[in-house]
């Protein structure tokens, strides 16, 4: 009888914040040029050291579901990061779905598509020098895409995850900002987000933009000392945000350098999620 208790309590309390259902979405945007001749693969990256995705072909999303009771309304679109080689699939997704849904946030951790590798697509990342700027950027319109259709499709199923359509917003890292960013420079009314997240957003492969003019309010995260020099491209976000009189948040830690998701690294950046969770409340997403 006790183990019984145990078991299902662990299933009450587990089972919401796991991944509940894989929603394959539609492919609105093709590229014949590109060409993936190997499956998508999932495994543990010696050089990254977590869990990494590659060889998206085909666009899905996994959704982590809070418990009825916790529900907010809102919902927020996860983009992994990865260079468009890879997606860095736990700390900037998973583990951030899991994190927002014990708050009463429904997340989509996206599977976008990606750059085709072969057996290990984060050593050819270091390995293409400069070639990936050119690789990455022939297929974020493709992931750009699939960021779009990923809102669309969150919006037309609120009723079905218990979801308002006016609290659905895109969050993305790295590779994952470029296509958050994307997404926001290319919506139309259906799948425009309510709410955009840039976390060390790679703006480099984006091609110049300029603010919409109904441009959704922004919360920006970066570390100063980003290897990858991605802080400039951050705050240059912010100020255009502030110039044209938007809603804007900006957290520069000093110290944190890149990829960081939900690693911890006993730095004040270690707490980007819990301001992000104080802005969502602030700004009335969590009501």
């Amino acid at each position: 009888m006790q183990r019984f208790s145990l078991f299902f309590l662990f299933t009450v309390f587990v089972i919401p914040l796991m991944a509940q259902e894989t929603i394959n979405l539609p492919v609105t945007e093709t590229d014949e040029s590109i060409k993936w001749n190997k499956k998508e693969k999932e495994y543990f990256s010696e050089i990254w050291q977590t869990e990494v995705v590659t060889n998206v072909i085909k666009p899905t999303m996994q959704v982590f579901q809070p418990s009825r009771e916790k529900k907010t309304g809102a919902a927020v679109v996860i983009c992994p990061g990865g260079g468009m080689y890879a997606l860095s699939i736990e700390s900037e997704g998973n583990q951030v779905a899991k994190w927002l849904a014990e708050r009463g946030v429904t997340a989509f951790v996206l599977k976008y598509r990606l750059v085709p590798t072969g057996e290990d697509a984060t050593k050819e990342l270091n390995d293409d020098g400069e070639r990936v700027l050119l690789k990455a950027g022939n297929v974020l319109p493709l992931g750009i895409s699939d960021g779009l259709n990923a809102i669309q499709y969150v919006r037309e199923a609120a009723e079905k995850y218990e979801i308002d359509p006016n609290k659905i917003g895109i969050m993305g890292f790295s590779a994952g900002g470029a296509v958050t960013m994307g997404a926001t420079f290319n919506y139309v009314p259906a799948n425009k987000p309510n709410f955009i997240v840039p976390v060390y957003a790679w703006m480099d492969v984006i091609p110049q933009s300029t603010t919409p003019a109904d441009a959704p309010p922004i919360f920006i995260v970066c570390a100063s000392d980003d290897p990858l020099n991605l802080a400039p491209a951050s705050v240059k976000l912010y100020t255009a945000w502030l110039k044209a009189g938007k809603s804007a948040e900006l957290h520069m830690y000093a110290k944190g350098g890149h990829g960081f998701g939900m690693r911890k690294q006993n730095l004040p950046a270690d707490q980007w999620i819990e301001r992000f969770g104080d802005w969502l409340d602030n700004e009335g997403f969590l009501e």
